[in-house]
């Protein structure tokens, strides 16, 4: 997610038709150039989006007919107005991301959903844990977050608000290597850690954690947020979808059919697929954390009645930019081509 700065950015680059340079910049002029279909997505290593990377290491795009070249930019928001600027045709981003931008006059939508929920954690030091009984008691506390803005930071904020909590009670800090994370945490510099995986389940493996909210399950999500909590996605500009029917469909087939091969993938499968670079030295540590976050992908790329509500609901506590109330959230997403997709691959 991004910060109001961000928001504020991607806003005044579209009411002044700006050219997006600093996105563009990073999409080569040969692709442009060709007719593959591009897609923008933010530190594609991440969990959430592992289901993208599956559907391309195993050839489920080409399979499908698709030229696909994924492009990865430095921030969420970057991937977001590349999107929006034209310089690519799908976004992997947040579901959230859709809300907002609907809001400032631009109709994205999900083709298809790739989580369930955010798979973030938010844990105390065992030190400091075995003294903790509420949240009340985060007052004072020193939390580690990937950067003020984003995921990490707001839900951060939720927990917060929910010991009645606000940003002033606690000191955050930015970690966005999760190197520095995990020694800021094991040094005593922070007291609290907001993360992803796999260096939570690291710091459990060790005994130095204690877990207060936990989102890399549907359980613990819905604690939260108070429902199925809609998470990575794959979106379009409404326009674009509608021009491109087939390859929407394309797109759609091939993560539902990436989905299904999550549900019953071993590690062996895993292994074999997943890049080497995204084990970050330790395959036992990264399988660990898969297992721990399995049920936060969604099973057949679907979006739940609930969930877009849900969504709305947590931007609004968090009183983003613009404002959330009233808004129309058909228009954010569609499930046409995943249930097809479901209905051809029995998902």
């Amino acid at each position: 997610m991004w910060n109001r700065r961000e928001w504020a950015r991607v806003s005044a680059m579209a009411w002044l038709g700006g050219t997006w340079t600093s996105a563009r910049s990073q999409v080569d002029r040969s692709s442009r150039s060709t007719q593959a279909l591009l897609m923008g997505v933010d530190h594609k290593a991440s969990f959430c989006y592992l289901p993208l990377t599956i559907a391309e290491r195993l050839g489920y795009f080409q399979a499908e007919g698709l030229s696909l070249q994924i492009r990865e930019f430095a921030s969420p928001s970057l991937a977001a107005q590349a999107l929006v600027g034209g310089a690519v045709q799908v976004l992997s981003g947040t579901y959230s991301t859709n809300i907002v931008l609907d809001r400032l006059g631009h109709s994205l939508q999900s083709l298809v959903l790739q989580g369930l929920a955010p798979q973030i954690v938010m844990g105390i030091a065992r030190s400091e844990g075995s003294r903790f009984r509420n949240l009340r008691e985060l007052r004072g506390q020193r939390i580690g977050v990937a950067q003020l803005g984003s995921s990490t930071h707001r839900i951060a904020r939720l927990v917060l608000a929910k010991g009645r909590l606000g940003e002033g009670d606690v000191t955050f800090r930015e970690l966005p290597a999760p190197a520095d994370a995990l020694e800021a945490f094991r040094s005593g510099e922070i007291s609290v850690l907001c993360y992803s995986d796999p260096i939570i389940t690291q710091l459990e493996q060790a005994g130095e954690i204690k877990i207060l909210v936990d989102t890399r399950t549907q359980r613990g999500s819905a604690e939260l947020f108070g429902g199925t909590f809609p998470a990575g996605c794959l979106s379009a500009k409404q326009d674009w979808i509608a021009g491109h029917p087939d390859e929407s469909q394309a797109l759609a087939n091939a993560m539902v059919k990436a989905l299904k091969w999550l549900q019953t993938a071993g590690p062996s499968d895993l292994i074999n697929v997943v890049p080497e670079a995204y084990f970050g030295g330790d395959r036992a540590l990264y399988l660990a954390a898969f297992s721990r976050s399995r049920e936060a992908w969604s099973p057949d790329g679907v979006m739940p009645d609930e969930s877009p509500g849900v969504a709305a609901k947590m931007l609004a506590r968090l009183n983003t930019t613009p404002p959330m109330s009233d808004q129309d959230l058909s228009n954010t997403f569609t499930n046409r081509f995943a249930l097809k997709a479901k209905a051809r691959l029995r998902a």
